[in-house]
């Protein structure tokens, strides 16, 4: 796999003054006046592009059959049907449902549906959603600071004209790989403890896992 370092670079840079300037819409700004399917997808793609680059996309070669596409009719229905999120009313599709599929569509990057669904609930009110999703939107926000901060240190290397090197970026992307795994495993082990207590989970623990 071979790598133009100057390219990534300046890809890299383009990518984090991007990230800098980005945030997710806000409550007042996503729109309430029921929109079709059709346009939830243009205005998601609008939303997520930068973060979603395949958003609304086929997969390699736009090929119809890939398992690759993010988003879809079929996709929000399957949503709804495993209660991640309300129905539409009448096929339109409010607030308070676009607000959750950015929330599902942006997690969904990391872990699986299945730990998306252990995460949400459809029977919120719609106050509750408004504060779950504008904490959400801080949430991703400090995130993505602190992300571009550790990928900027990770590829100081790759950033640096005077290093050189073959298996320079090709070590930063399985680095950061490494990193996204890291991160999938702990969401995954914090989503298991929800609604365990603390003497049920710690009675199980082996004294390895206990640190003895």
């Amino acid at each position: 796999m071979n790598y133009d370092k100057e390219l990534v670079a300046h890809k890299l840079l383009r990518w984090e003054r991007a990230m800098n300037g980005f945030s997710l819409p806000s409550w007042e700004n996503i729109p309430d006046i029921g929109l079709y399917m059709d346009q939830v997808i243009v205005l998601l793609s609008q939303y997520l592009g930068l973060i979603s680059p395949s958003l609304d996309k086929e997969g390699p070669e736009n090929d119809p059959s890939s398992d690759e596409k993010i988003f879809s009719a079929s996709s929000v229905n399957n949503y709804v049907r495993l209660k991640i999120m309300p129905a539409p009313v009448k096929r339109r599709y409010y607030r308070v449902h676009i607000a959750y599929l950015i929330i599902i569509l942006t997690l969904k990057q990391a872990v699986s549906i299945n730990i998306v669904k252990e995460m949400l609930s459809n029977e919120m009110p719609e106050e509750s959603v408004q504060e779950l999703y504008c904490d959400y939107v801080e949430k991703h926000r400090a995130a993505a600071k602190l992300f571009t901060s550790i990928v900027r240190e990770c590829a100081s290397d790759v950033l640096n004209p005077e290093k050189s090197g073959d298996n320079l970026v090709s070590g930063f992307v399985i680095q950061e790989a490494i990193i996204a795994g890291f991160s999938k495993v702990l969401t995954e082990k914090l989503v298991n403890l929800k609604d365990r207590s603390f003497d049920d989970v710690v009675s199980k623990e082996t004294p390895i896992e206990r640190g003895e």
